[in-house]
């Protein structure tokens, strides 16, 4: 898959997670809204699978465009159905897995906003495979470690009132470890260099307002 084939799939994802569905309606975090106290899973959207990703059907023909390359973050801009959608997006600088070298999709991490819905720096990770039904992720960084709540192949952090600290801690620290279990029991460890994703993520805010 091309990379530009590639990046469409996963603003997409995005949007299958949350821009084509009221923020509030799905538990997605909203950071201009009052945060739930205990989001439950089976509220939260049913992630696309890698081969249910069609980018046209769900973006609206919209592709990401690239407004800056910030060491190993790109930030992007997208305007599916008219509602501009922006992240910033990395490729792990290592991964692993337990036991080694089992076959995956490549993995990406994204902070995205979505104007239209409120939803401000919204932290996923596409893992790469379906992760196992019902396990958790946890994404450790700048010495915490954050429970993420699984489903398909994304996670996203369980407890949204502590999304704002975490990327915080994520703009500070120098890298951030997800790890998951596939839905075959393979352990994986994906490392991904926070390099640029202050600046990125600076530059959305002054490209993402309305």
């Amino acid at each position: 898959m091309s990379v530009r084939r590639m990046l469409t799939a996963l603003a997409a994802s995005v949007l299958v997670c949350g821009a084509a569905i009221p923020a509030q309606a799905q538990g997605v975090p909203s950071k201009s809204a009052a945060k739930p106290a205990a989001a439950k899973p089976e509220a939260k959207p049913a992630v696309a699978k890698p081969e249910a990703k069609p980018a046209a059907a769900v973006a609206g023909n919209a592709e990401p465009t690239l407004i800056g390359q910030f060491g190993t973050w790109g930030a992007y801009t997208a305007m599916p159905n008219g509602k501009k959608v922006c992240f910033a997006l990395a490729k792990p600088s290592s991964s692993k897995t337990n036991p080694p070298n089992r076959p995956r999709d490549p993995a990406y991490a994204f902070v995205s906003t979505r104007p239209a819905e409120k939803v401000v720096n919204e932290v996923s990770v596409m893992i790469g495979y379906a992760l196992k039904p019902g396990s958790e992720s946890t994404l450790e960084v700048g010495g915490a470690a954050y429970s993420m709540y699984t489903r398909g192949d994304g996670v996203w952090i369980k407890n949204a009132a502590e999304e704002e600290r975490m990327v915080e801690a994520m703009r500070k620290a120098a890298d951030a470890t997800v790890k998951g279990v596939s839905a075959k029991g393979t352990e994986t460890t994906d490392t991904f260099s926070l390099k640029g994703l202050s600046q990125a993520l600076d530059k959305l805010a002054q490209d993402c307002k309305r």
